[in-house]
């Protein structure tokens, strides 16, 4: 299993980016994904997660209304839009596979808000 994410960077207050994850080593579609974080000295935080197969979605209620997350499964690829950042979003990125228990983790990409 890979999980390999890419798209991080530094961004102003109020500007955007856009999250991407390949996945490789499963069967992409049986899992639901997840994009959580972890800024520094702060504990992780599920930002969102979607169903493998329906594409049902779910929000922390801190970026809720300002990011959004996609899948396509024929691409084995898992999005984060991030609209709307804020300082406080400024953490490391990880997509994670799993509903209740995760069991692999990509190696991150930082976005910085500043």
């Amino acid at each position: 299993v890979q999980l390999v994410e890419s798209g991080g960077g530094l961004v102003q207050p109020g500007g955007s980016l856009r999250l991407s994850c390949v996945a490789s080593g499963f069967t992409f579609d049986s899992y639901t994904m997840n994009w959580v974080r972890q800024a520094p000295g702060k504990e992780l935080e599920r930002v969102s997660a979607i169903n493998g197969l329906d594409g049902s979605a779910i929000y922390a209620d801190s970026v809720k209304g300002r990011f959004t997350i996609t899948r396509d499964n024929a691409e084995n690829a898992l999005y984060l839009q991030l609209n709307s950042l804020k300082t406080g979003d400024t953490a490391m990125y990880y997509c994670v596979r799993g509903l209740v228990y995760f069991d692999y983790w990509g190696q991150g990409t930082q976005v910085t808000v500043s």
